[in-house]
């Protein structure tokens, strides 16, 4: 498979849109059916209260948002979760949790539970849970994990100025655990967070930097979130989607390429034109974590207007095998030493000062979430 210098990435993405788009459509119709989209539900089992200070998220406990946290949902919510999706027309159901990294604790014992039970349903199986080492990802594994979710978010040499409280070399180490313990990988990153195109230029060439290269790859707009350090930030246009979608799929040819968070942003003609350079994967359901989607009824819709079909499960993969073992809790050599780097940013401490302002002297005020995945 062809590993791509920076300098080409560069030139294919700088291309004539219409030519990049030609030239998408036809990588894309080598790997996949061009008819076939994957369709997964995304589920936020433990929700806000994140002790991160990522510039995009409105689960960040330090910023004042209006997403109220709950706790980690328990096993029977999530396996009702998992019929609905199955029933709806997902393969995929992807579990989130606003955790800084996992811990082997209790909660991490249940979500093992809920992974098996949904895997046991036929369905495949993702997790975002924050960083992990790599016994904790093969524990995952072992109970039927299919793919682990970690993005990247944007270039190495933006990262620090959208994120201060981890570092970029703790996710390229997360996703390297999840690759050893057999685990696919789903990494991708988030346009309009201020970043100039060599930024995006950048995250695709690390990605494709990957041995393996991730099996997924989310492409999501940030839609700006009143009470986060990003609330000012213009809304991503169409014409950059694409432009990052048909230059994602010819860079990475073998991967599903997915349409995620901002998708409520789009028409369906902007839709289709995403699904014309190559995305071929969705986030279906009312909710991306804690912000809206666009109603699963009207992805049929526009599937059926455009002669799409949703993918089967497993078609790129076979079944993981649950193995008795994941119920043994991993006993590392050291506790894993994420780093914290010591910079600040400075619109995300004026976030949180405003955030601490607001809860002391006002009345909280009603926002509307945004989504990210």
């Amino acid at each position: 498979m062809k590993t791509w210098t920076k300098d080409e990435i560069r030139d294919l993405y700088n291309q004539p849109l219409m030519e990049l788009m030609f030239q998408a459509a036809q990588v894309h119709r080598e790997s996949f059916d061009p008819l076939e989209v994957q369709v997964s539900t995304l589920v936020s089992i433990k929700t806000g209260g994140c002790s991160e200070d990522c510039g995009y998220c409105p689960q960040a406990a330090r910023y004042n948002t209006g997403v109220n946290a709950h706790d980690l949902m328990s096993l029977e919510e999530v396996v009702q979760k998992g019929k609905d999706a199955k029933a709806s027309g997902s393969s995929r159901v992807c579990m989130g949790a606003s955790w800084r990294n996992v811990k082997e604790d209790d909660d991490f014992d249940q979500v093992l539970e809920m992974v098996s039970s949904l895997n046991k349903m036929d369905l495949e199986v993702c997790c975002t849970l924050g960083m992990l080492t790599e016994n904790q990802a093969k524990r995952l594994a072992d109970a039927g994990l299919y793919a682990y979710n970690h993005n990247i978010d944007t270039s190495e040499e933006y990262y620090k100025e959208v994120i201060s409280t981890r570092g970029f070399g703790d996710r390229l180490e997360t996703i390297d655990n999840a690759s050893k313990a057999g685990l696919t990988v789903c990494s991708g990153g988030i346009l309009g967070m201020g970043e100039a195109d060599e930024d995006r230029i950048g995250m695709l060439y690390t990605l494709n930097l990957m041995n393996p290269r991730p099996a997924s790859v989310p492409i999501n707009a940030l839609v700006a979130v009143e009470g986060t350090p990003l609330e000012e930030q213009h809304e991503v246009s169409i014409w950059e989607m694409v432009r990052m979608i048909a230059t994602t799929r010819i860079v990475m040819p073998h991967s599903y390429v997915r349409l995620s968070a901002g998708r409520t942003q789009m028409n369906d003609e902007g839709q289709a034109l995403c699904f014309m350079s190559g995305a071929n994967s969705i986030f279906a359901g009312e909710k991306l974590l804690t912000t809206p989607n666009p109603e699963f009824n009207n992805d049929m819709k526009l599937f059926k207007e455009l002669g799409i079909k949703p993918m089967p499960a497993y078609k790129k993969g076979p079944k993981p095998e649950i193995k008795e073992s994941y119920k043994q809790r991993s006993v590392d050599a050291e506790k894993p030493k994420w780093s914290r780097p010591d910079h600040k940013i400075e619109r995300n401490e004026a976030a949180k000062a405003k955030a601490m302002a607001e809860r002391k002297g006002f009345e909280p005020r009603k926002v509307s979430s945004v989504e990210k995945i």
